[in-house]
């Protein structure tokens, strides 16, 4: 008889027990699996991150703006290649439920520093020769049925107009899409120098100004660069990689990674002592069986392997289970555009399945340990005793 029909006959030993243990395992890896993808959709959400593009923001705080002047100041720096700024919009559409990750940019520039961002030449050209235009993300135009050229009425939550009203009627003159499927859809472009000229307060102000630096190698002497430029003014700079800048925008939502690594740590080391003590408990039952294997020649290693193919083989029934109804659930979630405009698309990614893999393998071998060991000491005369 093959090793691997033993273990299946040792986990169809007891079906019941089995199951449980394969359903605490599946439960554990759904959980992984999906809040994982979670984790991931927020990093893409935050934007997409280029190892030589920078951001300079308020050294006090990203909420807090830079002066407009800044930006010829830093063009100018060495080792500066190209430049753009952006300010928060805090839009919404008809109704303040209706949400937009909405930013007011200059045009020309932010589409070229954000190449990701893929529309037709034509497109692009009327977003930036009018003022009154926006750009959209594909997700977003699909969530709302919106076309080219119809105007919509945004709203902020921020900015008022010096008219009184908080309404910017837009026309939408550009729909973009992603280069790829890490490139999040899901955002609203307003130009900048249409709120600039009609909102009532804090004009001449931007929220962040994005660097292109010649190579990725000279990023730390421009950072000091610029910040040396605006070193004891009135709004002093820090300037930050984008894919920093970017977790520090993620970490104002809380430590994500933490509370994943902490809700997935108590799973695993609860399925840790549930199915450690359960193969424990199989192994004494299984005293005299295993006292027969050794009398007809099997080996304390072969039998070693045994179980912890048994605790390998459950780990991935369970784990492989739970990480395929994660796929489902993310993937599904990810193709709704109101949830895609949040979460960059959320989806299981192959290092997500990877990970979950070694995990169950980790699983496996951990749990198989001791009880493998305790199989290996048993005395082929004391066990008959036992009978």
């Amino acid at each position: 008889m093959s090793d691997f029909r033993l273990v299946l006959s040792g986990l169809g030993r007891k079906p019941v027990r089995t199951g449980l243990l394969i359903f605490a395992i599946f439960i554990a890896f759904l959980i992984y699996g999906v809040l994982a993808a979670f984790q991931s959709s927020l990093e893409n959400a935050a934007g997409s991150s280029s190892s030589n593009r920078l951001v300079v923001a308020n050294r006090i705080n990203f909420t807090q703006p830079l002066p407009l002047a800044y930006v010829n100041r830093i063009q100018n720096a060495d080792g500066v290649v190209d430049v753009s700024y952006s300010n928060w919009f805090g839009g919404f559409y008809q109704e303040p439920r209706n949400f937009l990750v909405t930013f007011a940019v200059e045009p020309e520039s932010y589409t070229r520093v954000y190449s990701e961002f893929v529309m037709p030449d034509d497109q692009r050209q009327a977003f930036i020769a009018n003022r009154d235009s926006i750009m959209v993300g594909r997700s977003v135009a699909e969530q709302y049925g919106w076309q080219l050229g119809q105007q919509i009425p945004l709203s902020s939550n921020i900015w008022r107009r010096r008219d009184g009203t908080s309404v910017w009627p837009v026309v939408i003159r550009a729909i973009y899409d992603g280069k790829d499927a890490n490139t999040s859809t899901g955002s609203v472009f307003v130009h900048f120098e249409y709120l600039d000229e009609a909102r009532a307060f804090a004009n001449d102000t931007v929220g962040v100004i994005q660097i292109v630096t010649a190579d990725a190698a000279e990023n730390d002497a421009v950072a000091s660069r610029v910040d040396a430029l605006f070193a004891n003014s009135r709004a002093e700079t820090e300037t930050l990689s984008e894919a920093a800048f970017n977790a520090a925008f993620i970490d104002q939502q809380g430590n994500i990674g933490l509370i994943i690594l902490g809700v997935t740590g108590a799973a695993f080391a609860t399925i840790l002592l549930i199915v450690g003590n359960a193969m424990a408990g199989a192994i004494r039952e299984r005293t005299g069986e295993i006292a027969v294997m050794k009398t007809l020649g099997f080996t304390s290693g072969r039998i070693a392997r045994i179980v912890v193919g048994e605790t390998l083989l459950l780990a991935l029934m369970g784990g492989l289970l739970g990480l395929a109804l994660a796929t489902v659930l993310t993937n599904t979630l990810g193709s709704i555009p109101a949830l895609n405009q949040f979460f960059g698309g959320m989806r299981m990614t192959p290092e997500i399945a990877v990970s979950a893999v070694a995990f169950m393998a980790a699983l496996g071998f951990i749990t198989g340990a001791v009880p493998a060991f305790n199989a290996m000491r048993i005395n082929v005369i004391t066990a008959f005793r036992r009978i």
